[in-house]
């Protein structure tokens, strides 16, 4: 495991991240959303805060499996940020949250390094204890709030109230394993320097239009992580290609620079994309002739190797063992946020193997949106 970090930042000063707390999607109508996530992914309904909380202007529902928690929030009123958000990019991802030892010096550091500083520390409490959350601006309309935690015993934070769900069958999907952010052409570079200037991220892996790419389109991709590399952030901007990149699909569909995809991850992946298929969740396809000569290209695979071709999953390696992943399609009608299923066993990569069979897989997709 590397301990890079940005030169000029002593590791005294590094912003200790612990992981991530949660994401925060703004959807336009949060009830029908929590419902999806507990129906097709086996999510459970775990705190609510609203008008019967006391709040006027927002509903949010907080589901969660295992470690992995989503808030879903719509705005009660036009004039509300999560309206205006969700009206101009649709559903999808506005807060990163990041669970931090000490928001209050997050907060500081992070602005004191140039963060647009959003919310300044704020102690929340409640009969179950007191957290701190700050937040500061990042890609985009995304933002990053800092959540300390270690004080609180509630179901989720001061101000939302315990809730009942739909008591849905986990899928064994786990923990965030990294989230990817899409950005402007040329906006890569930028955004590296300021997760390495702000937060002291290092560069975990690099990839370039050479290794990402088709007869049609190409991206670049660079992932950065934190010091004790709990936390990955790839970035991606489209390249030059003969045809709209899967990139800059997201972009103009958006609205800019926003999070892309989210992968989860899974310890037993054939049985997550089992129970995910029955519930309905689609996924990219993959051709049959993916699936030949697996072993002899990869050596060991302990899955069953016709159960990973009838349900789509990728496989690649790296020289510390191989991982599994599939993508489903996206989850909205814009081709904007969608989910990976990863299951790591021993590698660290992002399936730089898989590349090609899954951006063409994408581009039949977005040919038949007429985006291509």
């Amino acid at each position: 495991m590397s301990t890079a970090q940005a030169p000029g930042i002593p590791a005294n000063d590094l912003i200790d991240i612990l992981g991530t707390d949660h994401l925060e999607f703004y959807v336009g109508n949060a009830r029908q959303a929590a419902y999806y996530y507990q129906k097709a992914f086996g999510f459970d309904l775990v705190a609510y805060a609203g008008p019967e909380t006391g709040l006027r202007d927002r509903a949010s529902y907080v589901v969660a499996q295992n470690q992995i928690r989503f808030a879903l929030t719509t705005g009660l009123t036009a004039d509300h940020p999560a309206t205006a958000h969700q009206a101009r990019h649709g559903d999808g991802v506005k807060v990163v949250a990041l669970q931090v030892a000490d928001a209050a010096r997050a907060y500081r550091l992070a602005t004191a390094r140039g963060a647009a500083g959003l919310a300044e520390p704020a102690e929340l409490r409640d009969e179950h204890g007191t957290a701190v959350v700050a937040t500061i601006g990042a890609y985009g309309d995304t933002v990053h709030t800092f959540v300390q935690r270690d004080a609180y015993r509630g179901a989720f934070l001061p101000g939302y109230q315990a809730a009942r769900g739909l008591g849905c069958r986990p899928t064994g999907l786990e923990v965030v394993d990294h989230v990817v952010a899409n950005v402007g052409d040329g906006q890569m570079r930028e955004w590296q320097a300021w997760y390495e200037r702000i937060f002291a991220f290092h560069q975990f892996a690099h990839f370039d239009d050479k290794d990402i790419s088709t007869e049609y389109s190409a991206l670049r991709s660079v992932v950065m992580a934190n010091h004790n590399e709990r936390v990955k952030f790839p970035i991606n901007e489209p390249a030059a290609g003969r045809k709209k990149s899967q990139i800059q699909e997201y972009v103009e569909a958006w609205g800019g620079p926003g999070v892309q995809h989210l992968a989860l991850a899974t310890r037993d992946i054939v049985a997550t994309v089992e129970a995910l298929r029955a519930n309905g969740v689609e996924f990219q396809g993959t051709p049959e002739s993916y699936y030949d000569g697996i072993p002899e290209r990869l050596g060991a695979v302990h899955e069953d190797i016709a159960a990973m071709k009838r349900l789509g999953i990728l496989v690649d390696q790296d020289d510390l063992g191989y991982m599994l992943q599939i993508f489903t399609k996206p989850l909205e009608d814009r081709p904007t946020v969608f989910f990976e299923i990863i299951q790591r066993k021993g590698s660290t990569s992002f399936g730089k193997g898989n590349f090609k069979a899954l951006f063409e897989s994408i581009e039949r997709d977005q040919a038949a949106r007429g985006n291509l």
